[in-house]
Formats: structure tokens, sequence, C-alpha cells
């Protein structure tokens, strides 16, 4: 059983892209699904689908390589967790890697990039950066 499923599903991302492989699998959960959507979005994987097997649900994720092989994500951590939840209020969330990088924010409008929960005004739980 897995306690922390969102530091899961990134370690998944990871050691996929460190392996090159073109597809990863990902337990489904909303927190997932929306996190994997910001990174679709930001351009950081090719893009995802949500399929059911044996009455669970699970992400089929696509990775993205550059011209070259290499992977575009570079580096993604898991800042909030279990242990110790981290909370930054609207002035607090700055840009991550000068601009290159993404924030993950779970507000209470859902779960957002950093640079619009600091755009809309509110704060919230800093669960992972992508970059």
């Amino acid at each position: 059983m897995v306690n922390d499923i969102v530091s899961d599903s990134l370690t998944r991302i990871r050691n996929a892209a460190l392996r090159r492989l073109d597809t990863t699998k990902l337990l489904h959960s909303k927190v997932v699904e929306a996190i994997v959507e910001i990174f679709v979005n930001e351009g950081y994987l090719e893009s995802f689908n949500v399929v059911e097997e044996d009455n669970k649900k699970f992400i089929n994720v696509v990775l993205k390589y550059d011209e070259r092989g290499k992977s575009v994500i570079t580096e993604v951590k898991k800042v909030s967790k279990p242990g110790r939840r981290v909370y930054q209020g609207k002035d607090e969330i700055r840009l991550f890697k000068n601009g290159y990088g993404t924030v993950v924010v779970s507000t209470s409008k859902g779960v957002m990039r950093g640079r619009d929960a600091s755009r809309d005004g509110i704060g919230g739980e800093v669960l992972c950066t992508i970059w």
C-alpha cells in the first residue's frame, strides 16, 4: 500500500524518464490527475489518459523527449511531505528557477500552478516543483 500517492507518482515519472521509457502507469487520484494535467500543459509530458483495469483506475502517461533523446524533465521534487507540510501565502509563492520551472500548489480553488495561484491572490500547500 502506498502512503503518499503524489510522491509515488513523481518517482514513477522520474524513474521512467531516467530509463527513457515511452510510457509509465500511475495510480489514479484526482490530485495526481490534476498534477499530470499541469505537467502536460507546461510541456513536460506529451499526454496522458485515464484507464480502468479490474475496477481500478490508472493514469497512462506518455513521456516527452527532445530531439537528442534526452528527457524534457530535468528535475522533479516533492516539496510538501506527510511529515512536513509546506504552506505558502499568496505573497510567498515565487517564480521557480527564474520562471523556467513550475511550482504546483494545492489551493482552495484546486490544484494549480504557482503563477496562477499568486495571480489569483490565493496561497496553499506547495505539492511539488518541476523543471
